[in-house]
């Protein structure tokens, strides 16, 4: 009865943490369930356990994102292994085309002073570097009492200048013995390349996602605007570092599709008339073609 009533509420839910799995099977099985129970949301694992680092491979594989909760990592492993950790569960999860958060002690001085620690704000920055797709407040913003929102602001200013300061177009660790659409990969890879090159965003088209995830963890250094008629997709999407999904229904006019979503931009401000585009188009699951192609094109605003 719990165990419906629970999974009859992730049916509202966008993504569902888990804890405490320690092999493959658990986050499959919670997938599977969720998903006969016609709730088709992501599963993102919370890697807290000792039991858990033994499998983290297969553990990752099988669900759709992982958090590294260090706080419980150190209370069950020595504290100079922690670290290690979090860049390995990072590397591994960039490598799998798979979102990581890294959370849990970010900030924790800022719960009941003003202003954070030096280590901390270095905490922030290291996760930032690594690649991390999100960084996440916990007890700061809980319980803590009189600085919460001010937690927040210090941890968006730290990871947006530290952002700042990342080349454009890293290569993802082996990510080219996880994904098997080589061509798919070459693709996202030589986008990146050319929307860095010209200092231009990118806007790609896709129905799976696929394409823009890719783009996110070559890491290009402007924004990935990523337009989708798929409104799973678009929630999928928010969590992968610099893309900024959009739910639009595609016509069957691709001319007139790319025209809305660039006037769409520019009236929310985020690019502006004369500036320049990239345009992707997915060419796994083709949207206005019958066979599966890749396409890029810049354009003016």
């Amino acid at each position: 009865m719990v165990v419906h009533h629970f999974i009859a509420t992730c049916v509202l839910l966008k993504k569902l943490l888990c804890s405490l799995y320690t092999f493959e099977p658990h986050p499959r099985f919670s997938k599977h369930e969720l998903r006969g129970c016609g709730a088709d949301i992501h599963v993102i694992v919370k890697i807290e356990s000792a039991d858990s680092i033994p499998n983290l491979h297969s553990i990752i594989t099988a669900s759709d994102g992982a958090m590294v909760a260090r706080g419980d990592l150190g209370a069950e492993l020595p504290i100079e292994e922690v670290p290690l950790l979090q860049e390995e569960i990072i590397n591994l999860c960039r490598s799998m085309g798979k979102a990581v958060i890294v959370a849990t002690n970010m900030l924790e001085s800022m719960i009941v002073h003003p202003t954070p620690t030096r280590a901390e704000v270095s905490d922030i920055a290291i996760a930032v570097r690594e690649g991390s797709d999100a960084i996440m407040l916990s007890g700061e913003t809980a319980h803590g009492k009189q600085f919460p929102l001010k937690a927040v602001k210090v941890m968006q200013t730290v990871a947006l200048r530290t952002e700042a300061t990342i080349p454009g177009g890293q290569m993802p660790p082996n990510i080219g013995q996880v994904f098997k659409n080589h061509m798919s990969e070459m693709f996202a890879y030589h986008a990146t390349m050319m929307s860095n090159t010209l200092g231009t965003s990118t806007v790609v088209f896709t129905r799976t996602g696929f394409m823009a995830i890719l783009l996110s963890h070559y890491r290009p250094s402007g924004s990935i605007f990523a337009f989708t008629d798929e409104k799973r997709v678009r929630q999928k999407l928010a969590l992968y570092q610099g893309v900024c999904p959009t739910y639009m229904e595609f016509c069957d006019d691709s001319e007139a599709t790319f025209s809305r979503a660039l006037d769409l931009l520019q009236k929310q401000g985020m690019v502006k008339e004369g500036e320049e585009v990239a345009l992707v188009q997915s060419g796994r699951q083709p949207i206005w073609r019958f066979q599966s192609t890749h396409n890029i094109q810049v354009r003016k605003v």
